[in-house]
């Protein structure tokens, strides 16, 4: 594909970014573990003397919502506060036109130790009626980084931002920390106890960035991710409610399906192995709770039957543990799933799947991709 400089009507310069002001703010105060040795079982709440009874109301559910997110917060470490969030600084380094679509190649800051750096992309040709929707678009496990989301290397049915991009969504697609151009080394002086924390963050601030545009509309935010993007996704969602829709591909299954030591690392959550022992069974939370957080929010998961990381059987288990909870909105409809017969991949099939949910869920008529 021919790629040139954007003309001066489409450059934008970091002016138009600011700084974000959060509408939102989940209780991020972390407690001791009130424990709950089954995550399956959703339904149940502790009260003020630590004794299980069932879930009635949406107020009750708000309590175990609470209690889910400090067992989080238990493994991956302190949520940052609002006095974290530093000005964005956004700075754009290169600006190319790619038939009707921008790319803007932008880093920002995202606390007081380090920089992100991002792809954005979005349609070119004005929409006079209304803002537009935007997604998040994380990265698989992939040293490259953004440049795969992007479209720039590596597989392509992983391009989710200039697919995307090209069904006239505004897209950003930014480096997990420690690919791509990030050199965060994860050592605790940063003040992240895991870099699935430090990653949340970072996509917390990239929220923050999309709303400061005039043409996306704050209201229409998703994300989407594969593996790696595919959890990723899940984590961020769980902390911050202005991700209205989740499409998450071959990213989760449960900690007792699932290899619970590959999760310990640098990179994700090193308190599994230093504070619980590698033991699923000690862990305070697992993903069926994570899954009941998001509702009323819809929530795709598209697991394969073949998938050799993640047991699509463990998906099945979440999704059936967090019905009852969207049953308490009235929103059962909005949690879906799909189970294709094929392995670990994101093929063209799957991300029709993931483009009608968005579609659907973040009330957009796309536009017909073209190159």
């Amino acid at each position: 594909m021919r790629r040139t400089v954007i003309i001066a009507c489409f450059l934008l310069t970091s002016a138009a970014f600011g700084q974000a002001t959060p509408t939102v703010s989940p209780a991020t105060t972390t407690q001791p573990n009130v424990g709950y040795r089954q995550h399956q079982n959703l339904m149940v709440v502790r009260n003020d003397a630590g004794q299980l009874r069932p879930i009635r109301s949406l107020s009750d559910w708000k309590i175990r919502r609470r209690h889910i997110l400090n067992g989080l917060q238990q493994v991956m470490g302190q949520l940052p506060d609002r006095s974290s969030r530093v000005s964005l600084d956004v700075r754009i380094t290169e600006s190319v036109q790619l038939g009707t679509i921008a790319r803007r190649k932008l880093t920002f800051r995202t606390d007081r130790t380090g920089r992100v750096a991002a792809y954005l992309f979005s349609p070119t040709k004005p929409d006079t009626r209304h803002r537009r929707p935007a997604v998040l678009c994380l990265q698989q496990t992939n040293r490259a980084g953004k440049l795969e989301a992007a479209g720039l290397s590596g597989n392509p049915d992983l391009a989710h931002a200039v697919h995307l991009a090209r069904r006239g969504y505004v897209t950003l697609a930014p480096d997990y920390p420690g690919f791509g151009e990030s050199t965060y080394d994860f050592s605790p002086r940063h003040g992240y106890a895991s870099g699935t924390m430090k990653a949340i963050w970072d996509n917390i601030r990239a929220v923050d960035l999309l709303t400061t545009l005039d043409e996306v509309d704050p209201a229409r935010i998703g994300v989407i991710g594969h593996s790696l993007g595919g959890h990723n996704a899940i984590f961020t969602a769980a902390f911050e409610p202005r991700l209205r829709v989740i499409v998450s591909n071959c990213g989760f299954t449960r900690f007792h399906k699932d290899d619970v030591p590959s999760w310990a690392g640098p990179r994700y959550m090193p308190r599994i192995r230093t504070h619980f022992g590698n033991d699923a069974d000690r862990l305070p939370f697992d993903f069926p709770e994570i899954i009941g957080t998001f509702a009323p929010r819809p929530f795709l998961a598209i697991a394969a039957r073949g998938d050799s990381d993640f047991d699509y059987t463990g998906v099945l288990d979440s999704l059936d543990a967090a019905r009852p909870v969207y049953g308490l909105f009235a929103s059962q409809a909005r949690l879906q799933a799909a189970y294709p017969g094929i392995g670990h991949s994101f093929p063209s099939s799957s991300r029709v799947l993931a483009d009608r949910f968005l579609d659907r869920h973040l009330g957009h008529a796309p536009h017909t991709p073209k190159n």
